[in-house]
């Protein structure tokens, strides 16, 4: 019995300690992860089978970005090459990093130049990227939508904003956000609000001030390094980071070129909207978050949750709902991922 889904591309903050190997457990000897490791040494920099195959996980080497964006790009290509015949990918999205990955995924762009839109941009943000990134909880443990603590929290975003720093909103995670800003707008972010969970407010490593104006100059090196003839007409259709959908077919060119290397790195990435117009437009059985990790998972069910998919109310609406018939499937899940390979 065929499924229609929509397929989920995870960005940063995916590939850690528990995935190391992922690439050696699921993919081995896949022939794409030959030619990305052979893209990868000619361009005098590790294979990523060879870090995916390290003894041990060194943070300093792989969350930085001119390794955790290739890592996590090729995880999500292959898994989105292990799926099952009867998995129809009706459209396809993603978070942050994961628009890339999508390119790729839907056609836009071919596989090996995903990479190469992954690896210039994965070291031009590890070589000049600013600032960092804080992740904070706008509901509570039970994933409801909470308005008024939301508003409450981009409020003081605001006000932060200019009078002690730089802070804006960098992703929409749906249950979460996560703000960007130079050192004094984070600390004053830190200091204003209570702690969660002995967890929250928590800063990102090795990650820069992503989706906001400080990303400028990145985004220029990426159009002067990055040449637009890379991109093509997709073959599926794929919700941005507005919630914006380029169609197969009809998709002009050199607005997905600038959009992907303007916009979409110095603005707002707007995930949950992502993820509820896909709800919305394509109707899907099933949503498909590539590996590595798991992490997604929940920022989906919160956007699935606030538009009211399929009845979902809350966190045990869900729950019940996905030991019934799985609306969510995480292949970075071990259990899980039988369920469409």
């Amino acid at each position: 019995m065929s499924c229609r889904a929509v397929l989920v591309c995870p960005g940063r903050g995916t590939y850690n300690k528990t995935e190391l190997g992922y690439l050696a457990r699921h993919h081995a000897g896949a022939p794409l992860l030959g030619e990305f490791d052979a893209m990868r040494a000619a361009a005098g920099q590790t294979p990523l089978s060879a870090l995916d195959g390290a003894a041990r996980f060194e943070a300093d080497t792989h969350v930085t970005g001119d390794n955790a964006s290739p890592l996590i790009y090729a995880c999500t290509l292959l898994d989105r090459q292990a799926l099952a015949e009867d998995i129809e990918i009706v459209a396809v999205t993603g978070n942050s990093l994961g628009w890339y990955s999508a390119l790729a995924a839907a056609g836009a762009v071919t596989r090996k130049g995903g990479l190469e839109i992954v690896n210039m941009m994965g070291r031009l943000m590890h070589e000049r990227g600013t600032g960092g990134q804080v992740v904070y909880p706008c509901t509570g443990t039970d994933w409801r939508p909470d308005p008024a603590r939301r508003a409450q929290l981009l409020r003081l975003v605001r006000e932060i904003d200019g009078q002690d720093g730089l802070l804006r909103l960098s992703i929409d995670l749906g249950g979460m956000l996560v703000l960007a800003g130079d050192d004094a707008g984070l600390a004053a972010f830190t200091e204003a609000v209570p702690e969660i969970d002995n967890r929250f407010p928590m800063r990102l490593p090795h990650h820069a001030a992503f989706h906001t104006d400080l990303m400028a100059p990145i985004a220029e090196a990426g159009r002067a390094a990055l040449p637009a003839p890379l991109f093509r007409q997709p073959r599926l259709p794929m919700i941005d980071g507005r919630g914006a959908i380029w169609w197969p077919g009809a998709t002009d060119l050199a607005a997905l070129y600038a959009y992907t290397l303007g916009e979409q790195v110095t603005r707002t990435y707007d995930f949950a909207r992502a993820i509820r117009h896909a709800a919305r437009e394509f109707a899907p059985d099933m949503f498909i978050v590539t590996g590595p990790g798991t992490t997604m998972g929940g920022s989906v069910a919160q956007s699935l949750i606030e538009c009211d998919w399929k009845g979902l109310s809350d966190k045990a609406a869900f729950q019940a709902r996905q030991e019934e018939a799985p609306l969510l499937v995480s292949m970075g899940d071990p259990e899980q991922r039988g369920i469409v390979t």
